[in-house]
């Protein structure tokens, strides 16, 4: 343990240090190369024009190599990949798709996907704005939201273990540990191996992501709420309309933008849901989805590159129109700010 704190510190002083030293140093030198105080005016304007032109840059640069190195090369690699055989060799066409098409496996995947996106968003952003409304007016608001809020901060792997005590089986005649069986036996029914039964395992995985992601939805909503105006509400109940109406004629459309933003960012992480699923079932007892499926060919037991590369695909192609409409609403809304 101290080994991996003094490793962290370790990087994030070099990781800050390196960054504050490769822009002053940068600055610096494009500072001496273009001085601003040049012997004539002509040239410290044209230095001053220069240095403008280039210190964006300056800037930019690292963030560019990055999204290049780690993002834009990645996505043509996987592009080539697909369109190749299982060592990533030999051109194969379009075979890898056709057999993603007629694979049963990725069939049940895209089926599980469909629930997850079906359930999760809709379930968070439910919760998350009817928390959002309750904690809103009561002095102990503040310490709930923050309560459900602290979900947020664990890793999804370390969630699921979590929810793996949560679901513990242990055989007829032992005691039960796992909570939910426990309070199953407590009542009088039979324990159950929870993440194992058919169709159903997929929801009580969901569980855990909606229980992570609720705590982003309630404060990203209580923020909106906050923003709704008094005046409206206070006319709403001189006209005598009561919370409930109030709540769903008056706040709900003015907030509506922003359900629709914690709507779509949560569709966007389900469509790439991996940790949860992996470290529950590892995609056993038809939980499979798409990036483990994609996992599974590409890195563990089938080694298959091309068919890895093909799933990845569906991923992005899948992300892509919901991340393009969600940059085009935040543009509008800057556009309708100004």
């Amino acid at each position: 343990m101290a080994t991996q704190l003094l490793s962290a510190l370790v990087t994030i002083i070099v990781g800050v240090g390196g960054c504050l030293a490769y822009f002053y140093s940068s600055n610096f030198l494009l500072d001496r190369v273009f001085p601003a105080g040049a012997s004539n005016d002509a040239a410290a304007v044209r230095n001053l024009k220069i240095q403008s032109a280039i210190r964006p840059w300056l800037f930019l640069g690292p963030a560019l190599i990055f999204l290049i190195v780690y993002l834009i090369y990645p996505v043509i690699q996987t592009v080539w990949l697909s369109f190749h055989d299982k060592a990533g060799t030999e051109f194969v066409g379009f075979d890898n798709y056709v057999w993603a098409a007629k694979d049963s496996q990725f069939r049940q995947s895209i089926f599980n996907n469909f629930l997850w996106l079906l359930v999760v968003p809709a379930a968070c952003t439910f919760f998350g704005l009817i928390i959002a409304v309750l904690t809103d007016r009561i002095w102990w608001g503040p310490i709930a939201k923050s309560l459900i809020f602290l979900p947020l901060a664990i890793s999804f792997v370390g969630a699921s273990v979590i929810w793996k005590f949560v679901y513990d089986f242990r055989g007829e005649g032992q005691q039960q540990i796992g909570i939910l069986n426990a309070i199953v036996e407590y009542f009088g029914f039979s324990p159950q191996v929870w993440i194992s039964l058919p169709f159903w395992n997929n929801f009580f995985l969901m569980v855990i992501l909606v229980w992570i992601q609720t705590g982003f939805a309630t404060v990203i909503l209580g923020a909106a709420l906050r923003g709704v105006p008094e005046d409206t509400l206070e006319a709403a109940n001189i006209d005598g309309a009561g919370p409930f109406k109030i709540f769903w004629r008056i706040m709900v459309p003015q907030i509506m933008p922003t359900i629709i933003v914690v709507w779509t960012t949560i569709t966007v992480l389900v469509l790439k849901v991996f940790d949860i699923v992996l470290t529950m079932t590892n995609g056993q007892w038809d939980t499979q989805v798409l990036a483990n499926l994609m996992y599974s060919w590409m890195f563990t037991g089938g080694g298959d590159f091309g068919r890895g590369a093909a799933i990845a695909i569906v991923i992005m192609i899948a992300v892509m129109p919901i991340m393009v409409w969600n940059i085009r609403q935040a543009n509008a809304e800057q556009k309708g700010a100004h």
